[in-house]
């Protein structure tokens, strides 16, 4: 970075009075060793490697990356390990505040340190997806010559808002939403390290839970809330953080909720069972319930499926693909905007008609299967596609029921110690009232004796 008077200034402050600086900026990592996550960008040899100069040189210089992850993932960290570790020339612009002219400037330098001195330049562009077609534009002759190496950081999907010229110039390195045990980890640093709160409070267990499931995923949140946790904390006095404290700090209350204990069951299953009564609002809530308390979108996605069939099945047939459609979303999209989507399906599923006939038709049928009722496939419905098989009598007298005006046969397909079960029996709740009608025409065609 190119400090101004104001920067050194700052930077000095910051020195001398190290808590100048928020919690977050302070545990900012050192060295690509200490950033947690995001192991599958820091194998040796990886891009960031090269950037620091871990890797040797070579004929083959460093590329120019994109960073394109959640907040909180550390791009901004990766880029500020960048600045300290590298031998190089490191200049940060935000395309908030950046444009054309901000750009042409950090080039034309660059140009001139590569020229006069041999030191090359990393240009860090935070928010780069903020920069238009013709301001990203301005980037491309500078990274095509490498007169600069490029870090550009954006949370929006890069396909999208980042021009094709300047991604087929760089790499696209994808960050990883941080987990738990990232931030747990970072956290207990936080605590202990001498540059962030040097053991002055204690953080018990169910407040650290809760700190995790307000942070989501996000380092910077984490950190953010702990600080001030920390800081109510010992105006009271107190060497712990308690969970009233946090709660009240930010705001946010802790949902009673253990995602490996009973509670994690309990709420799943009051949640489906608020389905299958149709109270929406009941059901609402214990959504609500599960993704306050940091639940996983995909568990509660895969119920929602398990609920569309075993509950509402052909009452409503658009209840599943509803459900399927919600749980591929949740797995393209993640928290916080899953909210929604598990919300438009829980309450369309809430709503639709039900029945469980599907779920009781295949427990039936496996029950018999269980119990030995099988028997051989009747002979004209064997395969009868291979040499031979006309002799042993298979596939002869099968009736082809497309052959027939009304497209159906009257043959027996069940074996013989079954030709007259029926598991299937439908309700007259919503669409799947025309079931109804069609297995009673179907069965009186098929020649069926009625139970």
């Amino acid at each position: 970075m190119e400090p101004d008077l104001f920067t050194a200034a700052a930077e000095e402050r910051q020195e001398k009075d190290p808590t100048a600086s928020p919690l977050a900026v302070r545990m900012r990592p050192r060295t690509l060793d200490e950033v947690v996550g995001q192991q599958h960008l820091l194998k040796p040899g990886s891009p960031l490697r090269r950037l620091v100069g871990e890797s040797g040189g070579g004929p083959a210089g460093p590329s120019s990356v994109i960073l394109w992850g959640p907040p909180g993932t550390g791009k901004t960290t990766l880029a500020y390990v960048v600045s300290k570790a590298t031998n190089k020339r490191f200049v940060e612009l935000s395309a908030i505040t950046a444009g054309v002219k901000e750009v042409r400037a950090v080039i034309e330098g660059a140009r001139r340190a590569t020229g006069g001195f041999g030191k090359e330049t990393v240009l860090f562009l935070d928010e780069i997806h903020r920069f238009s077609k013709a301001q990203q534009d301005s980037l491309l002759p500078a990274v095509e010559n490498r007169w600069v190496t490029l870090i550009a950081a954006t949370t929006e999907n890069p396909y999208f808002s980042i021009i094709s010229p300047l991604l087929s110039r760089s790499l696209l390195l994808t960050l990883e939403p941080l987990t738990d045990d990232d931030v747990r980890g970072l956290l207990r640093r936080a605590l202990s390290d001498e540059r962030g709160l040097k053991d002055a409070v204690t953080l018990p267990e169910d407040t650290e839970d809760h700190l995790l499931r307000i942070a989501g995923g996000d380092a910077r949140r984490a950190l953010t809330a702990l600080e001030a946790a920390a800081g109510a904390a010992l105006d009271k006095g107190e060497s712990e953080i308690g969970l009233q404290t946090l709660e009240e700090t930010v705001d946010r209350a802790a949902v009673k909720y253990d995602r490996d204990g009973d509670q994690h069951y309990d709420v799943a299953s009051a949640l489906i069972k608020s389905i299958r009564g149709s109270d929406v609002d009941a059901a609402l809530h214990y959504l609500a319930r599960m993704i306050e308390a940091g639940e996983d979108p995909r568990f509660i996605a895969r119920r929602l499926m398990i609920s569309a069939s075993e509950d509402i099945g052909l009452a409503d047939p658009n209840a599943l693909p509803i459900a399927v459609a919600a749980a591929q979303a949740v797995a393209m999209i993640g928290f916080p905007e899953a909210a929604l989507t598990l919300s438009h399906a829980t309450i369309a599923l809430a709503l639709a008609p039900k029945s469980n006939s599907a779920t009781t038709a295949i427990g039936a049928a496996m029950e018999d299967v269980r119990k030995g009722l099988a028997g051989p496939v009747p002979p004209h419905l064997r395969d009868g596609h291979y040499k031979g098989a006309a002799k042993l009598g298979h596939a002869q007298g099968y009736v082809y029921p497309h052959d027939l005006a009304e497209g159906i046969a009257e043959q027996q397909y069940a074996p013989d110690a079954l030709k007259d079960r029926e598991y299937y029996t439908p309700t007259r709740h919503g669409a799947e009232a025309r079931y109804a009608d069609a297995v009673e025409w179907t069965r009186q065609h098929l020649g069926r004796k009625r139970s």
